[in-house]
Order: C-alpha cells, then structure tokens, then sequence
C-alpha cells in the first residue's frame, strides 16, 4: 500500500453493496445503498491528543456520509478521521 495516512487517519476499504434481496431480486448501481462497514488498509500515528484504536484489518462501522472516496490502482477506499469510526466488529 503506498498510502499512509497522516495523524489519526485511516485508510479503509469498503465492504461491497448488496447486490440481491432476501427474494433474488437484483438491484441496479443506482439504487444500491453505500455500505455501511469496510476493512482498515492503512492508519496513521495518531495525535498527542488521541491515541489510534483502530489497527491494519479490522473491521469497522463507520457513518453514511463519513469519509472522503478516494480511488488508487481501480479501487475505491475512503480515507476518515478515526472519530468518524462509529465501532470495531
């Protein structure tokens, strides 16, 4: 990864959109919600003031319009402060 993030930044890659519903029914790019949760790829060292919880390869919640889409070698990440993280899973 040729990406570090700066102070207490991360790196995340977003877990794919739902391409089915429960009935089978296929839904268009266009109407698939952006997804909710992702994979930590890369952090940054934190701040004086906060200390980085998150680390390379968890998974993690964050909010609907958190993050800033950034695109690298075809693939989408979001690059967000770690306190727009919402949980760990």
């Amino acid at each position: 990864m040729n990406i570090k993030p700066l102070a207490d930044r991360v790196l995340i890659k977003p877990a794919p959109a739902e391409e089915k519903t429960v009935s089978g029914i296929i839904i268009p790019d266009s109407a698939k919600e952006k997804p909710l949760r992702g994979t930590v790829m890369a952090v940054g060292n934190g701040t004086k003031d906060e200390e980085m919880v998150v680390k390379e390869n968890d998974t993690v919640l964050y909010g609907k319009y958190a993050g800033t889409e950034i695109e690298l070698e075809g693939e989408k990440y979001l690059i967000m402060r770690q306190s727009d993280i919402l949980a760990i899973i």
